[in-house]
């Protein structure tokens, strides 16, 4: 486990998840942090940089170039140990299994060796402290990295990744999470859990609009990314990534709701 203390962090701080290789989202987003009075030294990546959408070279180009910190996602995990496939854990035989393989496959042609070598890199953990509150940021778990915490998933899901993640970190306030694709907030034996959500792909909510955290004197608030979606679905289209996920990005549903919990779904919703 590689660990990063970030120290004491002043003024507000942007957390999100899974840029995808939506370059028109990251641009946004960094717009967005730049109207809020946020620099690229208090933005807070949990991995994925690269993933689904068209433009994964630009997209890590740019999280560099601005010097944002990043902890690994299971794809650059993969793609620092030259693997084949994304490790996202999904369900062998799942719809996102299967369309896994053409995004990873343009994803794994366009990195360098040279970006393998960040991405093999970076940390697995960092912890900061803002407002006499101590965060610890992950991706999907920390017992694994591409495990999925939803919001309706059990505490009992919760509590041995927080027993982990603390006997690596010491005491934590709260945590801040990605992975799953869908941003959320609970309380887990007193600790905040936080999922920033991602801003390459909307929430699977029939809107386009993305998800990303601010955490401001120590407490969270989710807040919602608009951004040029048209121009990423035509960059997916472009790049021959046409399995599903480039409506996605227009119509807000995933190609893949096999991959959420069934009280999730859309037919569940609109029983309930």
């Amino acid at each position: 486990m590689k660990l990063h203390d970030l120290g004491r962090l002043e003024g507000p701080v942007l957390a999100f998840g899974g840029p995808y290789s939506n370059l028109q989202a990251l641009e946004a987003l960094i717009a967005r942090a730049e109207a809020l009075g946020i620099g690229a030294d208090r933005m807070i990546c949990t991995g994925d940089v690269v993933a689904y959408c068209g433009d994964p070279k630009a997209t890590v180009d740019l999280m560099r170039a601005r010097g944002i910190v990043t902890i690994a996602g299971n794809v650059e995990r993969q793609l620092g140990a030259g693997a084949l496939d994304c490790g996202c854990g999904f369900e062998t035989g799942s719809a996102c299994d299967l369309l896994s393989a053409g995004w990873y496959a343009h994803v794994n042609a366009a990195t360098g060796a040279e970006t393998r070598r960040w991405m093999a890199d970076l940390p697995d953990v960092a912890t900061f402290t803002q407002a006499g509150r101590r965060f610890a940021v992950i991706h999907g778990g920390v017992t694994d990295i591409s495990r999925f915490l939803w919001p309706v998933s059990p505490e009992a899901e919760f509590t041995p990744e927080l027993a982990v993640l603390t006997d690596l970190t010491g005491p934590i306030d709260a945590v801040i999470s990605g992975h799953c694709g869908v941003a959320f907030m609970r309380e887990v034996q007193g600790v905040h859990w936080i999922n920033a959500g991602v801003i390459g792909m909307p929430p699977n909510d029939g809107t386009a609009r993305t998800e990303f955290a601010v955490l401001s004197d120590g407490r969270a608030e989710l807040l919602r990314l608009t951004y040029d979606a048209a121009a990423a679905r035509t960059r997916m289209i472009d790049a021959g990534l046409t399995q599903g996920y480039h409506e996605a990005l227009i119509t807000g549903f995933w190609p893949s709701e096999d991959v959420l919990p069934a009280s999730m779904r859309r037919q569940s919703r609109a029983i309930g």
